[in-house]
């Protein structure tokens, strides 16, 4: 098969890494691949696949002429499969299937949805509009496509549930990793790590609230939040929320499994999400993590972590702390627990296998 996926960016983000490793995987498997990038981002993660970067102005004339460009590309490429991720490149995508279809070129697109939440009522408009467009509509999480479907901004009948995959052989615990890794970053105690963008999404002054109650009770703990954007946009209300003692800003790190090796606990404290992509990947580094219970959470943690409402700040710190007051060798047996949950149910191997399967089902029987 000759497969091209659709990224918005291939910035620094838990969407754009899996996409990659999927279509890395895809090559690997001895299927045409490359990425179609609409925009430049400043930090992105490092690709070996060919990649057609149309550098998309936000104007309609900008538009328009990267979907002239990319329905050039596309024929030549002779792409069966064209795999678009998140709003902007799906609706992108939608666009393209409808200049290549009067052309006579018509490969199968495949649009994911990455979030709970991709905006608003007329982003939802514009995706019911142009539902025809797509073969097939996926997202990472049940709680994702429920809702996608609940607004009627896809339809029930072409939207089914892929789940993101965690490469668990990249995330593995590594004893030697860990040492290193804390003499380098000076810690001591226990550290607790967040990884994701300073966004409202990530909600970061409830994890700030939750984490100022955790050093009350347990002084000698340390949280880690590593993800990109500026600290000072952090916070609650109207008001720039007091950093606690304890608190290390990484900013933006491409050494995530390093500091999970190095980190005690993995907390997230999102106010909405997708599959989140970091959790994943502190599970099958056998972390203990505590989240929110907010888009595809609990059906990624299951009953191997805590899980916690939203925006609750006092049961975020209770969960905290009572990971940190369990035995070590029960926290060893219930980390071991999160990564055997990873490696029956959210293996990236075995997603890329579930993804294969899906690619040919919907190739034409003459070019399948």
């Amino acid at each position: 098969m000759r497969i091209l996926y659709i990224l918005t960016t291939l910035g620094i983000g838990g969407a754009e890494n899996q996409v990659i490793s999927l279509a890395e995987r895809m090559a690997a498997n001895g299927h045409a691949v490359a990425l179609v990038v609409l925009k430049h981002a400043e930090e992105e993660w490092p690709v070996k696949l060919p990649v057609l970067r149309l550098n998309i102005r936000k104007t309609p004339l900008g538009i328009v002429r990267g979907l002239r460009f990319a329905a050039n590309f596309v024929p030549l490429f002779r792409a069966d499969i064209l795999h678009s991720h998140t709003f902007p490149a799906n609706i992108f995508a939608r666009l393209l299937k409808r200049i290549l279809r009067k052309s006579g070129f018509a490969p199968r697109l495949i649009n994911t949805i990455h979030n709970v939440h991709e905006g608003g009522p007329h982003r939802m408009l514009l995706y019911r509009a142009t539902n025809a467009l797509a073969d097939r509509i996926t997202a990472v999480s049940q709680a994702a496509a429920d809702r996608f479907v609940r607004l009627h901004a896809v339809s029930a009948s072409k939207t089914s549930v892929l789940t993101n995959g965690i490469d668990t052989d990249a995330f593995a615990p590594d004893r030697s990793r860990r040492k290193r890794t804390r003499v380098e970053m000076r810690a001591s105690g226990f550290v607790w790590l967040a990884v994701g963008r300073l966004v409202p999404a990530k909600d970061y002054p409830n994890l700030l609230q939750a984490f100022t109650q955790v050093r009350s009770a347990n002084p000698k703990t340390t949280l880690w939040i590593a993800g990109e954007g500026d600290p000072a946009q952090v916070r609650t209300g109207d008001s720039k929320f007091g950093e606690p003692a304890g608190l290390e800003w990484l900013g933006l790190r491409q050494d995530i499994a390093a500091l999970l090796d190095a980190a005690d606990g993995y907390v997230l404290s999102s106010a909405w999400e997708g599959m989140p992509l970091a959790l994943g990947e502190a599970m099958a580094m056998e972390k203990l993590v505590v989240a929110t219970d907010v888009g595809g959470v609990r059906e990624l943690v299951g009953e191997a972590g805590f899980v916690v409402p939203a925006k609750d700040s006092n049961l975020l710190a209770q969960s905290m702390i009572a990971v940190m007051n369990l035995a070590e060798a029960q926290r060893k047996e219930l980390g071991r627990d999160a990564r055997n949950r990873i490696q029956l149910y959210f293996s990236m191997n075995e997603k890329a296998l579930e993804w294969e399967r899906l690619y040919a089902q919907l190739m034409p029987a003459e070019r399948a």
